[in-house]
């Protein structure tokens, strides 16, 4: 396989793949530009798509450019929202940016990762700096996009500073020399701005590649943050396990090309198999990979022990009742489980009880009044297939 087609594995699109076979067969390192914005404390397993192709360039020998935008995240990204996002306080930035890079190493080599926050370059630009930028663009060419274009047509409001970010995103790459921009397909307007701003600026444009997105955990939408369908890269072993063996069959297979590189003849061989069996091997995999594959056993163990034999896991968290509830006798089901502290608020206890995902004692439970007395033995709550407890007396 040559080189190009080693870096066509996998990915949407290439622009500028002519000049960038040429570049290949020259006599430096390339400089490849992935940037990710810290609006959120995890990085998930839709950045590992990208970060996998940043990873392959690595041991290619090329520089991997990593830029965290502390600055863009101001704006916030528009590509593919239909609203504005939520500002976000330079604090709250700083404080996600912070454990991105330990995330980020757990896939690249940090020896060999370049890191560059793009504040370092645009908190000394002055208002006219900003003029000049903003010139480079025009409002007609802003509405080609389609998320603009959608927004305006239906009277959403966008802002100005909106239309700004693909600039500021471009601008990046002409600061740091970028010979090749990865992203995700939804980042293509952002990155073909990049290539115009070198242009302009007499420099090489530089290569973009655009990888496929990942759908989340509910086997359509994209996975988001915001829509709270991913698996994070801080996730436990035993929570990643879990959230994988969640995703319908037919979603695992692109998991298994994009998260682990299989071609399509693997991924055949595989379909030969039962689903789960396919299913526990990808969380094995990827458990393996973001802890150990000595977790990774232990999760297939317990996963195994919980729905194939239908017993408890032997890891389940335990509460006394009277740390859980230490001033009452008797409480409400809904009451018991939310002072567990394991669940996101009470309406996702109430949703999961209406849904009929709540077992006590091995009967299912739907009424989130249900009274629990004070236990004289260890009695077990289920919730979803993921979250087991114990409450003792």
């Amino acid at each position: 396989m040559s080189l190009v087609e080693t870096i066509r594995s996998q990915t949407d699109t290439i622009i500028g793949e002519s000049e960038l076979e040429d570049r290949l067969h020259g006599n430096r390192p390339l400089r490849i530009k992935l940037g990710v914005d810290p609006t959120r404390p995890d990085l998930t397993f839709g950045h590992l798509v990208v970060f996998n192709k940043l990873r392959q360039f690595q041991v290619m020998g090329h520089e991997a450019i990593l830029i965290i935008g502390d600055f863009t995240t101001l704006i916030g990204d528009p590509s593919g929202r239909s609203s504005s996002r939520p500002q976000l306080t330079r604090e709250a930035i700083q404080a996600n940016a912070e454990t991105y890079l330990e995330q980020a190493y757990k896939v690249l080599d940090r020896e060999k990762t370049i890191v560059h926050y793009n504040s370092e370059w645009f908190d000394e630009m002055n208002f006219e700096d900003c003029l000049k930028l903003a010139r480079k663009m025009t409002v007609a060419r802003m509405l080609e996009r389609d998320d603009f274009s959608k927004r305006y047509a239906g009277n959403t409001p966008i802002s100005i500073i909106e239309f700004l970010y693909p600039l500021i995103q471009g601008y990046d790459s002409l600061i740091i020399n970028a010979d090749v921009e990865i992203g995700g397909t939804d980042q293509l307007f952002n990155m073909l701005v990049g290539r115009t701003l070198q242009k302009d600026a007499g420099k090489q444009e530089q290569a973009v590649i655009t990888m496929p997105l990942l759908v989340g955990l509910d086997g359509s939408m994209k996975m988001s943050k915001s829509a709270d369908n991913y698996i994070a890269f801080t996730d436990s072993a035993k929570d990643m396990f879990g959230k994988i063996m969640s995703i319908p069959d037919e979603t695992m297979w692109d998991y298994y090309k994009l998260l682990l590189g299989f071609g399509e003849d693997r991924i055949d061989a595989l379909k030969s198999r039962h689903p789960m069996d396919a299913k526990k091997n990808l969380a094995s995999a990827l458990v393996g990979q973001f802890h150990s594959m000595e977790k990774a056993r232990h999760e297939l163990q317990q996963f195994e022990q919980v729905f194939s034999k239908n017993k408890l896991p032997d890891n389940m968290p335990t509460f006394a009742w009277s740390d859980l509830l230490p001033d009452v006798e008797s409480n409400s089901l809904v009451n018991v489980m939310a002072a567990s502290e394991l669940f996101e608020s009470k309406g996702a206890i109430r949703r999961l009880l209406e849904q009929g995902g709540v077992k006590f004692d091995g009967e299912k439970q739907t009424d989130p009044n249900y009274s629990i007395a004070r236990p004289n033995e260890a009695r077990v709550i289920q919730a979803g297939k993921r979250i087991f407890f114990k409450i003792t007396p």
